[in-house]
């Protein structure tokens, strides 16, 4: 007899499913068969495997250990004299239930075939070195997947519940998810435009329609431009509905590719960010994403945002660059001036911003806080009715916000 405790990390899930990871090898029917004869049972009771598990509960196989055994999988073990050469982990966030990555451009999120190694698999590498010891039939899986030439922010579960909760999430579209771009041409309104998009399986292409065909799927997204220059424009992009290669093809069908996009994009475009910026991969970075109110599991995510720096290997030589005045900050370029002496207050205070920031300024204000659009200007006019006017905080934090994120990419 073999008796098995349900961890934290295992609840939440049913016991046919617990059973097939603890003995991957055996059909299911013959779990069934063995719950039927009383050869496993839950808490010394009779179970017919769609029991959910909760933390603590107990599990007797009533089997002999040769059979255990011989359902068990064996871990496979790398060739004599290779060591297997897992993805960097860029841990954005991580807690007892969730970790967040920064996924680098290059790399999978996910197997395509047997010999790939993923982030899916240095993952598990990764928690199965921290949880050494530990009897868990949990196995770490991503919550969401970006294209393989795409960077940026992967989610995933580190329990069942947790994942569970995870993924209902993303699948209802209540988690916000932003990315940034570089695009083709100047774009100078926010927008949020809508298709339909039918993907052809022999190609891995899609095609973008405005009228529903067929098969085609509906797909909204939306776009605010953050700045502007020499022929392109750096985009925030919210992906309202989350389709393959949606991004890429909706803003190439409105005459705005990526940069870097060699599907989609455009050959000329393309060829001068490679030659002047040495850009590898497409210029698309899953940056932040945004957590409703929540409770139960997740709880301790209500309400907060988790953002993904740019790495440096989405474009070396470009995320550090200049284009019309605006700066791409990168992480490197984050820990380049963590090194460099602090400025005195007096010095800083002499560094006075320039005409097109403050122009910039002021449209923020106006977009966002009514009383200062209907006003026109923030100059102070020494009149306590028009220089004292009720805007709402959340009004203040988000121009707070996108102020912040101006200067960043003024520097």
């Amino acid at each position: 007899m073999r008796e098995l405790t349900v961890t934290e990390k295992d609840c939440a899930q049913q016991l046919i499913k617990y059973l097939s990871k603890y003995m991957e090898e055996a059909p299911k029917s013959f779990f069934y068969k063995m719950l039927r004869k009383k050869n496993i049972v839950l808490n010394q009771k009779k179970a017919d495997g769609s029991e959910k598990l909760k933390t603590g509960d107990t599990i007797r196989l009533y089997l002999a250990e040769e059979t255990i055994e011989k359902f068990r999988k064996t871990p496979e073990k790398p060739a004599a004299g290779k060591q297997v050469k897992y993805p960097k982990l860029d841990i954005v966030y991580e807690d007892e239930k969730v970790i967040f990555l920064n996924k680098p451009a290059g790399v999978l999120s996910q197997k395509a075939k047997e010999t790939d190694v993923s982030l899916t698999e240095a993952l598990g590498a990764y928690l199965s070195e921290k949880n050494a010891g530990e009897e868990t039939m949990f196995r770490a899986g991503l919550c969401n997947r970006l294209d393989r030439n795409t960077s940026g922010l992967i989610l995933a579960g580190k329990t069942v519940a947790a994942t569970q909760q995870l993924s209902e999430l993303i699948a209802e579209r209540a988690v916000g998810k932003y990315y940034l771009t570089v695009v083709k041409g100047t774009v100078t309104e926010t927008e949020r435009i809508r298709g339909y998009l039918t993907k052809t399986e022999r190609t891995n292409r899609v095609s973008i329609q405005r009228e529903q065909q067929g098969d085609a799927v509906y797909i909204e997204t939306a776009y605010r431009p953050l700045c502007a220059g020499r022929g392109c424009t750096l985009l925030e992009v919210e992906l309202v509905t989350g389709k393959s290669h949606q991004i890429r093809s909706h803003l190439a069908s409105i005459g705005h590719p990526l940069a870097g996009d060699t599907k989609y994009g455009d050959a000329e475009f393309n060829r001068r960010f490679r030659e002047k910026y040495g850009l590898k991969y497409q210029l698309l970075h899953s940056w932040k994403a945004v957590f409703p109110e929540l409770t139960g599991t997740l709880s301790d995510l209500s309400g907060k945002t988790f953002t993904a720096p740019l790495p440096s290997s989405v474009a070396p030589d470009f995320t550090g660059r200049t284009f019309d005045g605006r700066r791409i900050m990168s992480r490197k370029d984050n820990e380049k001036k963590e090194t460099k002496p602090r400025k005195t207050e007096e010095t800083t205070m002499k560094k006075n911003i320039t005409k097109e920031e403050e122009k910039a300024l002021l449209e923020i204000a106006k977009r966002l806080m009514a009383a200062v659009d209907s006003r026109g200007d923030l100059e102070a006019r020494d009149n306590d009715s028009e220089d004292f006017i009720e805007v709402p905080v959340w009004s203040i934090q988000k121009a707070m916000e996108e102020a912040y994120l101006l200067g960043r990419m003024n520097r």
